[in-house]
């Protein structure tokens, strides 16, 4: 199964973008499925995950302004990033895994999407 990431792009701080994450097949069997973020001479970081069963788990830096949701008909998760900051400036990456991870560091998750640039300016 491969993941396609998609919806980033440049938006000024306070606006809104959405990230769309589409598995080439079904993510039926992943459970969990989620967003990390790595911005220029950082380390790849937790942004939000998303259980099988739809319980979701954010970064303290996101809570509260990132929705994250996936639809198992549609193959597809997403990241709906709202009041958006400039310090959220990366690309943007999926993940999923077929077991619960024990905690969030992004070696335990299997598959990964290319990537996507979301840039919020000051």
């Amino acid at each position: 199964v491969q993941l396609q990431a998609s919806g980033g792009g440049l938006v000024q701080a306070g606006g809104s973008l959405g990230l769309s994450c589409k598995a080439s097949g079904s993510i039926f069997n992943f459970r969990v499925m989620g967003w990390y973020r790595q911005a220029p001479g950082k380390q790849r970081e937790f942004v939000a995950t998303i259980t099988s069963n739809g319980i979701p788990n954010y970064s303290d830096t996101v809570k509260g302004r990132f929705t994250v949701s996936r639809d198992n008909a549609k193959n597809t998760v997403y990241l709906q990033m709202n009041s958006l900051k400039p310090e959220d400036t990366a690309v943007y990456f999926c993940a999923a895994d077929q077991t619960y991870p024990c905690g969030i560091s992004p070696r335990e998750y299997d598959y990964w999407g290319q990537g996507t640039q979301v840039t919020v300016s000051s």
